[in-house]
């Protein structure tokens, strides 16, 4: 990661190289920065897996943080899930990440780490949202009932962040708030996974057991935007280097479309031929969730990955794992 710092020859001595935490290295968004990191071979990158650091036990992190001391600090830890692992446990999806947050949080600021970048989620704004939902809509509504623990996690960190600046003066601790997700090193387990990787699973899984159709939850209205996660490691980076500012930052890539429609592009991909059917017994979730991103790419950051590569590229990664694995269930 390139902090602005210019070497002989693009070359960085390992005695300047910034040390660089990131939290939950081993999930789909701290992989992928973990690669743009391993990619720029300019940092000192520490990472710890749970056997070494568990974010959940305070005393823990705080002394990891006190010995290491990173300069930087990337918190891409968090409990995830999709709409039902959302709707099956809220006590978890509150508690986990709202204590991941505050051992990260609090640990960072007394150990003097210079900047820490907060990963929220777009699920902070209102359900009804004016679309596309700019960064000031935050806490002007209802949340969507169905991940109504999740968000609320999210949006105590970002404000633990902003408390963090305003009491005592930890101005680099900065807040991205990405769209739905998705890449390699995704989850594809059908009860925790979000709609594209489940997508894929689903319909990867028709075409083998060569099934007449595939039924899929609510009515395929409800419109998605995706990022993938290699654009949004691009994004941290970016912010680490160029962004300073109170308040959070949405990233994005400006466009949506219909379940529905990201249901054909997927079994187009995957080259599944019977029919999609749609269970409209089933919830649906918030009708709309686009992001106006025009604060990040008035900045200078843009996502590069048009979706259709990017989905190509997931499923070759998501069977690339199963012939490894020797089986073509979930991998997480």
């Amino acid at each position: 990661m390139r902090l602005g710092i210019k070497y002989p020859c693009g070359a960085v001595p390992m005695a300047n190289r910034p040390r660089v935490f990131v939290a939950g290295h081993k999930g789909l968004v701290g992989s992928a920065v973990v690669r743009r990191l391993l990619s720029d071979n300019d940092s000192d990158l520490l990472v710890a897996d749970r056997r070494r650091l568990d974010l959940l036990d305070q005393s823990a992190v705080g002394s990891f943080f006190e010995k290491e001391r990173p300069e930087f600090v990337v918190l891409a830890a968090a409990k995830v899930g999709g709409i039902m692992a959302n709707s099956l446990q809220p006590a978890a999806f509150a508690y986990e990440n709202l204590v991941i947050q505050c051992n990260v949080i609090h640990s960072a600021w007394r150990a003097g780490a210079r900047k820490l970048v907060f990963l929220g989620s777009s699920c902070i704004y209102p359900k009804l949202a004016p679309q596309p939902m700019r960064e000031d809509c935050l806490l002007s509504g209802p949340l969507e009932p169905t991940n109504e623990a999740y968000a609320i996690a999210k949006i105590a960190g970002l404000k633990l962040v902003e408390a963090y600046r305003k009491e005592h003066g930890f101005c680099c601790g900065i807040s991205l708030m990405p769209t739905n997700l998705y890449g390699p090193g995704d989850n594809f387990d059908l009860e925790t996974s979000h709609v594209l990787p489940a997508l894929i699973r689903r319909f990867h899984e028709a075409r083998l057991a060569d099934l007449p159709q595939v039924v899929l939850w609510g009515t395929g209205t409800p419109r998605r935007e995706f990022l993938h996660v290699d654009d949004l490691a691009d994004a941290v980076c970016f912010a680490l280097r160029n962004y300073d500012e109170p308040g959070l930052l949405n990233v994005g890539v400006g466009t949506d479309l219909a379940i529905s429609e990201l249901a054909v592009l997927i079994s187009g991909t995957v080259g599944y031929k019977g029919n999609i059917v749609y269970d409209s017994s089933k919830p649906d979730g918030t009708p709309r969730k686009l992001l106006d991103v025009s604060r990040l790419t008035n900045l200078g950051w843009s996502a590069k990955i048009r979706l259709e590569d990017g989905v190509a590229s997931t499923y070759a990664w998501y069977c690339e794992q199963a012939a490894t694995d020797g089986t073509r269930h979930s991998m997480h």
